[in-house]
C-alpha cells in the first residue's frame, strides 16, 4: 500500500512558476512509476508528467512539454512536479499517481494522491 500526498499548491500569475510536491509513504516507493494528472473544472482528468523507476524515463502531455519537469528523489519518497510559464489553461486540480510502469500508470494508475489546486491568473 502507497499513500500520497502533494502540497505545494496555489495562486500565481501567468507566466510564472510553481512546485508540486508528492510525499509518499511506504518502504517501496523506488518501486513504482510516479505521475501527475490533472482536473479541470468540467473535463476530465488528463495525464500531465510520467517518470520511470529509476527516473532514466518521462513521458509529457503536449501541452506541457518543454515548461513541466517531472523528478523524483527516491530517499526521500518525494516526486515533484516543477511547472514553469504557467499558463491560465493550467489551472486545475493536480494529482499525484503511482504505477507499475509509465503505460500502466498513464492507463490505470494504482495509487491517488488527494490533490492539490493551482490557479493560474490571466
Amino acid at each position: 500500500q502507497v499513500q500520497l500526498v502533494e502540497s505545494g499548491g496555489g495562486l500565481v500569475q501567468a507566466g510564472g512558476s510553481l512546485r508540486l510536491s508528492c510525499a509518499a509513504s511506504g518502504r517501496t516507493f523506488d518501486s513504482y512509476a510516479m505521475g501527475w494528472f490533472r482536473q479541470a473544472p468540467g473535463k476530465e482528468r488528463e495525464f500531465v508528467a510520467g517518470l520511470s523507476v529509476s527516473g532514466g524515463r518521462t513521458r509529457y502531455a503536449d501541452s506541457v512539454k518543454g515548461r513541466f519537469t517531472i523528478s523524483r528523489d527516491n530517499a526521500k519518497n518525494t516526486v515533484y512536479l516543477q511547472m514553469n510559464s504557467l499558463k491560465p489553461e493550467d489551472t486545475a486540480v493536480y494529482y499525484c499517481a503511482a504505477g507499475a510502469t509509465i503505460p500502466l500508470l498513464t492507463s490505470t494508475p494504482q495509487y491517488w494522491g488527494q490533490g492539490a489546486q493551482v490557479t493560474v491568473s490571466s
